[in-house]
């Protein structure tokens, strides 16, 4: 470590990779963050002032939607700041909170995106049912565990990281992810057993979930009429594209510590580049009712 970093601090040398593109690397993500707020948050005030928008499936986009806001606020300010930075460096607390702020969104997304393979389900299978089954109240408790079951449960991965020695102080990544894990002297077994449960209990087991929901939706829909096949089309289609995406971006996370520090970076900063305007884009441009709104108002601009 160098002399001038004290014992709190951590190197990131993900950013050497990038040398005298790094500016460049700024400007476009300054964009990128800039299009992903405007974004997320048009679509989540027309949610909320468009009455037609007040259904469950659309009160799931539009947390999913806060989920990226956020994150994205929580993240780039100091992405942005080590890209012009000489000596990019991050102190163990903000590692930690961008550790924790990463993974509770991650997970909550996995949650929220099983909240709206069940909505489908109901909404397609049990049509007569949906309104008793998703009443405000279940949609209220339903949002309220997405985002607290994460929170605690990687808040317990923070405490057991925070009792672990520390032998390395450069992390060879961008930001704080998995790959703090290379700076331990021995990785404890509490902790190596404690990430094996929580990527089952918030990632795979949610996933499983999701899965099972839409193959029903499937041969429930393919036995049924034309009708019922297109509405299942039209509004499970972007779910399930968000889905693939979003899987493999944390497919990529899991087993990103097994990787080069080059590959690493720059495949982690591509992430930081294009999902980020994935979602809104998606929920955008494929969810009908959404794409109305979205239309009205840009020719409103238009017109004004």
């Amino acid at each position: 470590m160098d002399d001038d970093l004290n014992v709190t601090s951590i190197a990131l040398s993900g950013y050497v990779v990038m040398g005298k593109f790094r500016y460049l690397y700024f400007f476009i993500m300054f964009t990128v963050y800039i299009l992903t707020i405007c974004l997320n948050f048009t679509i989540m005030c027309l949610i909320w002032k468009h009455k037609n928008l007040h259904e469950p499936m659309y009160f799931f986009i539009a947390a999913l939607l806060l989920n990226s806001i956020v994150y994205n606020t929580a993240m780039y300010p100091k992405l942005l700041g080590n890209f012009v930075s000489e000596k990019p460096i991050i102190s163990y607390s903000a590692c930690l909170l961008q550790f924790f702020i990463y993974y509770t969104l991650s997970a909550s997304d996995f949650l929220l995106l099983s909240a709206m393979a069940y909505d489908r389900y109901v909404s397609i299978c049990k049509p007569l049912q949906y309104h008793t089954i998703m009443r405000t109240t279940t949609v209220s408790v339903i949002l309220s565990l997405a985002w607290l079951v994460p929170a605690c449960q990687v808040a317990v991965s923070v405490i057991l990281v925070i009792n672990t020695k520390f032998c390395h102080f450069t992390l060879k990544s961008i930001f704080c992810n998995n790959s703090i894990y290379n700076l331990f002297c021995i990785r404890s077994k509490a902790l190596a057993l404690y990430d094996v449960y929580a990527l089952f209990s918030m990632a795979l087991l949610p996933l499983f979930f999701i899965l099972f929901t839409y193959t029903r939706i499937l041969v429930i829909s393919y036995r049924s009429g034309r009708n019922v096949r297109r509405k299942a089309a039209q509004t499970c289609l972007p779910h399930l594209v968000v889905l693939f995406c979003f899987s493999c971006l944390c497919a990529y996370d899991v087993i990103i510590i097994q990787l080069g520090s080059d590959l690493h970076s720059i495949m982690t900063l591509q992430a930081f580049l294009y999902y980020p305007l994935f979602n809104p884009v998606i929920y955008g441009l494929k969810v009908k009712e959404i794409f109305k709104h979205l239309k009205k108002l840009f020719c409103r601009a238009k017109l004004n």
